[in-house]
């Protein structure tokens, strides 16, 4: 008797229909559509600081921002893209119909996160997104009409439920705005033109990760057989769509890929280098006339990358002096011939200051070379008269001294 019990309760639980959690699929689209855009997207939140727990989804947009941004509004379904509330509050009826006990029901939620939260009543805004039809007796019953140009979507004039607003997904218009809930609406037909409108879309606004979702969400509700009920999270729906992307992908030519997308979007994916990478520096050049390449460089930088001598290797004497005056090319030597001048002069007095040093207080001429070789022309020749008057070789040493420090400090000033 035990075993038996066991496999019945096995049977019992296998054989438990699998549940699936349409309001997390929803859940998954909104976040791949609109969080980059600046849009909170929760699933499955508390409303209240303590259980219970709703199916609800809730975008959250910064309350900073007043309205909409244009590209939001593009991704946003009619009713829902209205509403100036920054906290959006929806539950998706996606296998069942609306009910009374689901419009009080929602109306409560509404009530009770804004509570928890302390929000006002502005903040918060409620829908119910239907995927069938909803008796219009029972929206009749609860005072809800049709908003005139917004086919699908309807508002109570009734206090009791007047915050939770109805969309019915198969009554919405046939714009790419509302295509991507219309994805969950229940007839065929409008579940098609939805995923019509969003292939025109195409690579333009679909990122990797939302054709991926968008392609394993269509096979699973249009597909045959019994895919939808093997498709149960929002991951074996990415997964789906992956192997339905990597399958069409294996299908097609590098041609078929690449001829999706203009030559910058393909190239915007590379650096520079990358790109370059791939040619010899003849393949690249090749494409250029010489004043194309030489015209994003300044003469300097080109220069830069040569020699004097290899620059002027490719002229004549007489065709590098022809673009020159005689006195500007006389001018680019005044100043190296002064400097040979000044530095024939400097060795003639420090000879002589040398030779007085030697006959007056006999010292070896190798004696100052390190503290005479660099000083200047005007502190050599002052040293020369001091050679002279100074009666003794401290003296001279110090007068030396005080000279050579004084153009030290001159020569930091300089500097600074």
């Amino acid at each position: 008797m035990i075993d038996l019990w066991l496999v019945l309760c096995y049977n019992l639980v296998m054989t438990k229909p699998i549940r699936t959690h349409w309001h997390q699929l929803l859940g998954k689209l909104f976040e791949l559509v609109l969080t980059s855009l600046g849009i909170e997207v929760h699933v499955d939140f508390n409303v209240m600081s303590k259980p219970p727990r709703a199916d609800l989804l809730m975008l959250r947009r910064d309350p900073a921002q007043l309205v909409w941004t244009l590209e939001q509004l593009a991704r946003l379904p009619d009713g829902i893209r209205d509403s100036l509330a920054s906290h959006i509050l929806i539950e998706l009826k996606y296998t069942e119909p609306v009910t009374a006990d689901v419009l009080e029901k929602v109306h409560g939620y509404d009530i009770f996160y804004r509570l928890t939260h302390e929000l006002k009543k502005e903040e918060v805004a409620t829908f119910i997104l239907s995927s069938h039809t909803t008796k219009k007796e029972l929206l009749a019953e609860y005072g809800y009409q049709e908003v005139t140009e917004l086919p699908g979507v309807y508002r109570s004039r009734y206090p009791m439920v007047n915050r939770v607003v109805v969309i019915l997904l198969n009554e919405l218009r046939d714009v790419p705005h509302n295509a991507f809930v219309k994805c969950f609406a229940s007839r065929p037909i409008e579940k098609k033109k939805a995923f019509q409108a969003l292939a025109k879309m195409g690579w333009l606004i679909l990122t990797n990760s939302l054709w991926m979702f968008l392609a394993g969400l269509r096979r699973a509700m249009l597909g045959k057989g019994d895919e939808e009920m093997k498709v149960i999270t929002p991951d074996d729906v990415m997964a789906l769509g992956k192997r339905m992307q990597e399958a069409l992908l294996e299908s097609m030519t590098t041609e078929e890929i690449l001829s999706r997308f203009t030559t910058n979007e393909i190239l915007s994916r590379y650096a520079p280098e990358e790109v370059l990478s791939q040619y010899t520096p003849k393949e690249v050049l090749s494409q250029f006339t010489s004043k194309e390449v030489l015209s994003q460089f300044t003469p300097k930088e080109v220069l830069s990358q040569f020699t004097p001598k290899e620059v002027l290797s490719q002229f004549t004497p007489e065709e590098v002096l022809s673009w020159y005056k005689p006195e500007e090319v006389l001018s680019r030597y005044k100043l190296q011939l002064s400097q040979r001048e000044q530095q024939a002069k400097c060795q003639e007095v420090l000879k002589v200051l040398i030779r007085t040093l030697q006959l007056r207080f006999q010292v070896a001429p190798s004696y100052f070379d390190n503290r005479l070789q660099d000083l200047s022309l005007e502190i050599l020749e002052q040293l020369n008269e001091v050679a002279v008057t100074a009666n003794t070789m401290p003296e001279f040493e110090a007068r030396l001294n005080e000279l050579t420090a004084v153009a030290q400090r001159n020569s930091e000033k300089i500097t600074t």
